[in-house]
């Protein structure tokens, strides 16, 4: 028969050994961050693309007093729509009730005869319900220019050259143009259109950038940001990644349309 004091020390070396096996088992297995996927869709299909964590130069500091000056931005992981939001999409939201229709169309049924052009006439409150119905939101100022610039400091989403095979503006079509339809009009990160066809409306309020020397007046807490250039503007300049314009929240206009964005969770 075993000895009371070999009993014991049979204990403690087992005891030593099961602690040895239990001691990797109890490491956190939620520690390891999965990485994020490339494309996602939001809740009701549509494709967004990641636009990864990270510095970027934000604003330039030879365009217009408003993109001034050139400053660096860091931002989060987030997803942004591929495409500007179309008449299809939009309507999807009017027939589940969530959206409105845009007012003062005479013929609300031939304004969505383009399925797949960029929804217009509609202000910042419907775009950001309708964001909002998609589980997303609109893009902030920063997050839009990141996702058409890139971290080079292109001029343009798909780099320096500008003419009328790039992109929808100066009035060269006659109106918008179906989403997707300019090839070369892509950003570094995957997304269409981001210079012509339609402005589109961010979630800011236009404001002075840090260190700005010029005139305030331009500036106003009321009006919400816009980006990108439409169809009808001629001045390259206007198309630019770093152009700034506004305009008051309530305005719908045939040039202003939308995409949206969405935090981005592993």
């Amino acid at each position: 028969m075993m000895k009371p004091a070999k009993i014991f020390l049979f204990i403690l070396i087992a005891f030593g050994m099961l602690s040895c096996q239990i001691i990797p088992l109890a490491a956190n297995p939620t520690a390891t961050t999965l990485p994020l996927s490339a494309e996602i869709a939001d809740a009701k299909g549509v494709t967004m693309r990641l636009v990864p964590a990270g510095p970027f130069i934000m604003g330039r500091d030879n365009g217009f007093d408003q993109e001034k000056p050139a400053h660096t931005v860091t931002l989060v992981d987030f997803y942004m729509d591929v495409y500007e939001v179309t008449q299809t999409r939009y309507k999807e939201c009017v027939t589940s009730g969530v959206c409105s229709e845009p007012k003062d169309i005479p013929n609300i049924d031939s304004f969505y005869s383009e399925p797949d052009h960029p929804m217009t006439n509609v202000d910042w409150y419907r775009a950001k319900t309708y964001c909002e119905w998609h589980g997303a939101r609109l893009p902030t100022e920063a997050e839009w220019e990141k996702a058409a610039r890139g971290t080079d400091g292109r001029t343009y989403p798909w780099g320096e050259e500008i003419d009328s095979t790039y992109a929808d503006y100066g009035d060269s079509v006659g109106g918008t143009s179906a989403v997707g339809a300019y090839e070369k009009n892509i950003s570094p990160y995957g997304m269409y259109d981001m210079a012509g066809n339609i402005w589109e409306w961010t979630a800011d309020s236009l404001v002075a950038y840090p260190g700005n020397q010029g005139p305030q007046n331009y500036y106003r807490e009321s009006e919400r940001g816009l980006r990108g250039g439409t169809w009808y503007h001629g001045e390259p300049a206007i198309l630019t990644t770093t152009f700034r314009f506004a305009t008051f929240p309530e305005d719908e206009e045939h040039y202003i349309g939308f995409r949206c964005a969405k935090d981005a969770t592993p």
